[in-house]
């Protein structure tokens, strides 16, 4: 089983030019074969020639052949992989029942995150080893690396990426993980905006804490754009436009730690607790309403909690129980089963017709009164 870590790097200054210079050739190697990939399949369509049409190997192949002599100094695989992603990538685009389906872009340079593949890669006391092409005399050391608990297991391909002067990699090691003793027990979680709730309780996804640092990022952005404003394309080569660039990526990624650990914490917790979980299939871009409104929902990271939640019953052989999208766990009453139809449906604002709060649910049958996320609990936890 592929278990991932992700760990901070800190090459010196001549594998910092390596890792830079990789980063880089992983991005026109990525262009290169999207122009040649696009070339050959509009060819394709216009002659209506089956054989014609572009595929993996045949990009490869052309883009290896045309290979100028400064490319012999770089490691060979980030090319191949290069185009392997291509190809998922193109694969993922004629198959529209992908999500965020969409046709496969060029890379930027002046994207925050640059990086790229390899599976060369060893780890060799602790560090990280790079494969060193043939021909380059430059000194090639190992890599310094920190916040990994544990690295035995076949390594896999690592991903390497550079991100506001920082370098991280992730490491897939194929491990066996040890299993869980049984609980017996059993829970339900409902995701909602700034908060899941739970059999136990509730946690908080987005605490007092995030929203000082939002208000900073408010500030690094307007004053970015007030400088783009002034100075035109000029302004992202001043050193006052770097500097607040790096202090909002900066608390970008704080934010980030700040809810990952929340996740994950939180996910173990379910993991080591219950043996069964119900969660909510839940269609996120449909929810989305105004711009400033799916800010919220978009913070709340449903998608990451179902994704982290998924791998781990997974790897813990623990039943992870996902709900119909269309299962009426809101409108229904955990108490008698009545489902609320029409004017009688809770929204986001409540109901009007009977003037309830959001928080609120009351039964029009039974009479019964209770919290709204408490009811959606206990409806999810009836499908196990």
């Amino acid at each position: 089983m592929l278990r991932t870590q992700k760990v901070k790097l800190y090459p010196n200054r001549t594998m910092k030019k390596v890792l830079d210079d990789l980063c880089d050739y992983r991005r026109y190697c990525w262009n290169q074969g999207l122009a040649l990939w696009n070339d050959m399949y509009d060819a394709a369509v216009i002659l209506n020639d089956k054989k014609q049409h572009p595929s993996e190997r045949k990009v490869r192949d052309e883009l290896v052949a045309d290979k100028a002599d400064w490319q012999y100094q770089l490691s060979a695989r980030c090319l191949q992989l290069a185009i392997s992603d291509l190809g998922k990538a193109w694969k993922n685009f004629l198959n529209k029942a992908q999500t965020d389906w969409g046709k496969p872009r060029f890379k930027s340079k002046k994207a925050p995150r640059q990086g790229f593949k390899t599976d060369r890669a060893k780890l060799v006391n602790g560090r990280l080893r790079l494969d060193r092409p043939h021909g380059v005399k430059e000194k090639w050391s190992d890599i310094k690396l920190s916040g990994a608990k544990d690295l035995t297991g076949k390594l896999r391909v690592v991903s390497i990426y550079r991100e506001n002067g920082q370098y991280w990699a992730s490491f897939p090691l194929e491990v066996t993980i040890p299993s869980k003793p049984k609980t017996g027990a059993k829970t339900a979680v409902d995701v909602n905006v700034g908060h899941l709730n739970y059999t136990d309780g509730k946690i908080r996804t987005l605490p007092c804490q995030l929203q000082k640092i939002y208000k900073r990022i408010k500030h690094y952005q307007r004053q970015l754009a007030h400088k783009r404003k002034i100075n035109g394309d000029r302004a992202t080569q001043s050193i006052n436009y770097v500097k607040t660039r790096a202090k909002l990526q900066r608390d970008y990624h704080r934010v980030t730690n700040i809810q990952h650990d929340l996740v994950q914490k939180f996910t173990t917790k379910l993991v080591n607790n219950y043996d069964q979980v119900v969660i909510e299939d839940l269609a996120v871009k449909k929810m989305q309403m105004t711009h400033v409104a799916s800010k919220g929902l978009h913070r709340s990271l449903f998608g990451y909690f179902r994704q982290v939640l998924t791998y781990k019953y997974d790897w813990y052989e623990r039943e992870l129980v996902v709900a119909d999208r269309f299962y009426p766990s809101t409108q229904r009453c955990s108490v008698c089963g009545h489902i609320k139809q029409g004017d009688d449906k809770v929204t986001l604002a409540g109901n009007k017709k009977c003037h309830t709060k959001h928080e609120e649910y009351i039964c029009y049958e039974c009479g019964a009164v209770m919290d709204r996320d408490e009811n959606a609990v206990a409806n999810l936890l009836a499908l196990i």
